[in-house]
């Protein structure tokens, strides 16, 4: 299992329904909602707390291990 460091946030776009829920709970504004989809903005600035994925009610965004980049 992957560290914390190595974890990447990803988003499954063709999942996401455009909720916006995890971009209401994102601390560091990461998110954005871009064309009714979210999408990732400010990578550099995810602390990894996992609160979009936990929120996340179509399970579209996780945060994976490098595994999970294919």
């Amino acid at each position: 299992m992957a560290n914390q460091k190595e974890k990447k946030l990803i988003v499954k776009q063709s999942w996401c329904k455009g909720c916006g829920i995890c971009v209401e709970f994102c601390p560091k504004n990461v998110l954005a909602l871009k064309h009714e989809k979210v999408e990732i903005v400010d990578m550099e600035n995810c602390i990894k707390c996992g609160l979009c994925e936990l929120r996340c009610p179509d399970y579209a965004i996780y945060l994976g291990g490098m595994e999970d980049e294919k």
